[in-house]
């Protein structure tokens, strides 16, 4: 079994045949293609015959050495990850491994569990790598008025109910926690409705007072109140035609709602302190994160305009049940508002990219775009990085979590060993920024130093 469920098309470069044949059976057997070469010249032959995920490479070669090979690489194909093997695992070898852009480095004799740990968590960067790229190029092809973006088959599905309920002119109740797009989604029923050329006007029922929020939805005329000086339409007959979003419905008072919902059954409205009623042809759509049968039940909410109102159900997903959405939406946001800026922010790193998919995202579509927002504001990069990102999005579970790849299946590690790989492994995050990695591990620097060089 591959680490992490992940096949990859892996390379392996080393003088020793037999070392070769090792890996190459091991690697084979744990469902990943593997091609092998004894130097560097066959290496970029096999490279530009074929797609690779990684590279794995001895240091010492004759020709060009390991770490001269993972600095080309860095070079002409930044994109592929490459891990160094050495039998001389020295600080300054694991340094000079690094700064030449390798992922990861092991020592020989190699562990073949170990080792396949950092080929799996190399593979995990490969694709997310990937994935980032491809996301970018979907966003770059999709109309820059194409809000309702998103390919998760949750999205997906969404997208398709949309098509099927549009043009049936009744009403629909969009449901989902705040943040989740509810607007936009009623946004999109009008405009592939029959309805799209006339008005759309959303309201948010807990926005107002009682008596102004009725005023605003059915109309008054002039001396119904004390600053009733002009007759008003009121909102269902401005949008004859059209659709009306109510939106937060179930904060909707409960002296309103009979009234609303004779509105809904007969197509008529009664201006507040007026003897007539008015034709109103209005496509109606509520909107709530609130559970609104559960406000049937608590006495909150008519069941008789609950069930008018619900006619049609639209259940919006979360954003953390989206998936690879969250970076459409993330680069959908950086290059709208990178704009307002006026900064050249093309994306996001791959740590940050990272970031972003595990946290939970409680304020789903809204927080992103605050947080995605807010890290423009502050960022000197051409990229976002982890450090333009709130606490919360940096560290979701209160702090920096353990590496996968300190532990094997089956092998437990000493604790010297594994504070070791610890250590690396955050330097390697950090770019060997040892400043900042003492002080998110809770170090001096010279604490610091030390650790790495007893190691």
């Amino acid at each position: 079994m591959t680490v992490n469920n992940l096949p990859g098309k892996i390379l392996v470069i080393d003088d020793d045949q037999a070392l070769c044949e090792l890996l190459e059976e091991d690697f084979s057997r744990r469902g990943h293609s593997v091609r092998t070469a004894l130097n560097v010249v066959a290496a970029r032959e096999i490279l530009q015959q074929q797609e690779i995920d990684i590279v794995l490479t001895d240091l010492n070669m004759p020709g060009v050495s390991g770490i001269d090979f993972c600095a080309e690489l860095q070079r002409n194909r930044p994109d592929l990850p490459v891990v160094i093997m050495t039998a001389f695992g020295s600080l300054e070898t694991a340094i000079a491994a690094l700064r030449a852009g390798a992922y990861d480095f092991v020592t020989k004799p190699v562990d073949l569990d170990l080792l396949n740990i950092s080929l799996g968590r190399a593979l995990q960067h490969r694709h997310l790598q990937e994935k980032v790229r491809l996301l970018k190029n979907q966003v770059r092809r999709q109309r820059s008025d194409d809000e309702m973006l998103g390919d998760s088959p949750v999205f997906q599905e969404v997208k398709q109910q949309i098509m099927r309920i549009a043009d049936l002119d009744t009403s629909v109740f969009i449901c989902g926690e705040s943040g989740t797009g509810k607007e936009l989604v009623a946004r999109a029923l009008h405009q592939q409705s029959q309805r799209c050329d006339e008005p759309f006007i959303a309201i948010n029922c807990a926005a107002l007072p009682e008596n102004l929020l009725e005023s605003e939805l059915f109309g008054h005329v002039r001396g119904a109140f004390t600053d009733a000086r002009e007759n008003r339409k009121g909102l269902f007959v401005e949008a004859s035609g059209g659709t009306l979003l109510l939106d937060e419905i179930a904060e909707l008072p409960l002296a309103l709602q009979p009234k609303l919902l004779r509105v809904l059954e007969d197509h008529k409205v009664r201006p507040l302190g007026g003897s007539k009623e008015i034709d109103c042809d209005v496509r109606v759509l509520a909107s709530s994160h609130q559970d609104l049968a559960a406000a049937v039940a608590a006495g909150r909410f008519r069941s008789d305009l609950f069930y008018r109102l619900n006619v049609i159900q639209l259940e919006l997903p979360p954003l953390r049940d989206r998936g690879n959405d969250i970076l459409l939406l993330a680069f959908r946001f950086i290059e709208q508002l990178s704009q307002r800026f006026n900064k050249s922010v093309s994306g996001l790193a791959q740590p940050a990219a990272a970031s972003l998919l595990a946290y939970h995202w409680p304020g789903n579509v809204r927080e992103l775009r605050n947080v995605i927002e807010r890290a423009l504001a502050f960022t000197d990069h051409d990229q976002l990085i982890m450090e333009d990102f709130p606490e919360q999005i940096r560290h979701p579970n209160g702090g920096v979590s353990l590496p996968a790849s300190l532990v094997a299946t089956g092998h437990i590690l000493p604790l010297e060993e594994m504070e070791r790989r610890y250590i690396h492994q955050v330097l390697e995050q950090l770019n060997d920024n040892r400043t900042l990695a003492a002080r998110l591990l809770g170090v001096d620097r010279k604490t610091l130093y030390r650790k790495l060089k007893d190691s």
